[in-house]
């Protein structure tokens, strides 16, 4: 029997509390999730592992208010991985520029979770059952 590949997801956003909930929810058989706070932290993790897919926020605890688009950009840069944006601040411009600059998906806040579990699925990870 071939062994299972382990999948991999970053989560970044500087709330706990959406770190711990997206980790409890995203962590299943053959998922590995990885929560950063902060973008500096993610881009040295990235150095170290390599990720199916990486879900950040956009507004970070940072100066600009756009640290998730910076992350989008640094990773399409440096990495072959998938990158979805969520928000809870979210403008037709943030969702336009950062579908220009490669995220393969724009969520806002609050999230819809059985639209995010459906969106995890198709890049080939497997997710939890949702009860109906």
């Amino acid at each position: 029997m071939p062994a299972r590949t382990l999948k991999k997801i970053l989560l970044v956003d500087d709330e706990q509390s959406i770190l711990l909930s997206l980790s409890y929810l995203l962590r299943t058989e053959g998922v590995e999730v990885t929560c950063c706070s902060e973008i500096e932290q993610a881009k040295e993790v990235l150095k170290t592992d390599h990720f199916d897919l990486v879900l950040t926020d956009v507004k970070m605890s940072g100066v600009h208010g756009v640290e998730g688009l910076e992350l989008l950009r640094y990773i399409h840069e440096h990495y072959d991985t998938d990158v979805m944006i969520m928000t809870g601040f979210g403008t037709q411009k943030i969702r336009e520029e950062a579908l220009r600059c490669g995220a393969c998906y724009f969520f806002e806040k609050p999230l819809d979770i059985p639209l995010l579990l459906r969106q995890v699925a198709l890049w080939g990870i497997p997710v939890k059952q949702q009860r109906p």
